[in-house]
């Protein structure tokens, strides 16, 4: 963390950093029941370098929330651990994930927008993305803060099947996130809706302000 700074604004950094959302919640306790299923590079480690995650994201230090989506299939995790692919499938849970902890009153609805939308747009100098904006794509998605959900292999929409948060609640049951996204927008275009998709619109390659 001596490597980053909050002392000048985001725009103006040489050194950015990002973290990703299994390090802000997994820790080395969750090694003897998950196993290879967390297993990812970085490795999870000790919680008080999870602690300290935390509070390098919330004074700014690191400037991006983000994935490292990864999804290998059951049979590349269920290797022996030395041999088992590393990386875990985490787009679909990482704003629930985020969600969960602003019900928890660890982090802002504000600095969740600012870290996984606001922030990396500036970061990348993205043009026209990741602000609600006249001109900008509408890349959106809607949260419901009142739906809760709990992690099954019927919700789960990864192509790999399975996610690390089926066994990340209590004594190893299925996590249980207390929001739900309801819909997503692509480009103005509503991909994912109450359970429906429609991807007869695809993405559009992304331009630069450099």
């Amino acid at each position: 963390m001596q490597l980053f700074t909050n002392m000048v604004p985001l725009k103006d950094k040489r050194i950015t950093a990002e973290v990703c959302v299994h390090h802000l919640h997994f820790t080395a306790d969750d090694y003897e029941r998950q196993g290879n299923f967390i297993k990812c590079n970085p490795a999870i480690k000790a919680s008080h370098n999870k602690e300290a995650l935390w509070k390098a994201l919330l004074d700014d230090r690191l400037d991006v929330v983000a994935t490292d989506h990864a999804p290998h299939t059951l049979e590349e995790k269920n290797e022996p651990y030395l041999k088992a692919h590393a990386g875990l499938p985490l787009v679909q849970h990482a704003l629930p994930l985020m969600l969960y902890y602003n019900s928890l009153g660890k982090i802002s609805l504000e600095k969740i927008v600012e870290k996984m939308s606001h922030a990396v747009a500036d970061c990348f100098s993205i043009k026209e993305r990741g602000y609600i904006r006249e001109g900008y794509f509408a890349d959106l998605v809607v949260a419901d803060l009142n739906a809760p959900f709990t992690v099954s292999k019927e919700n789960i929409l990864y192509k790999c099947g399975w996610s690390p948060f089926e066994q990340a609640g209590e004594n190893g049951t299925p996590f249980n996130f207390p929001a739900s996204i309801t819909h997503t927008f692509v480009n103005g275009h509503l991909v994912y809706g109450n359970g429906r998709w429609d991807e007869s619109k695809k993405g559009e390659r992304l331009l630069f302000e450099r």
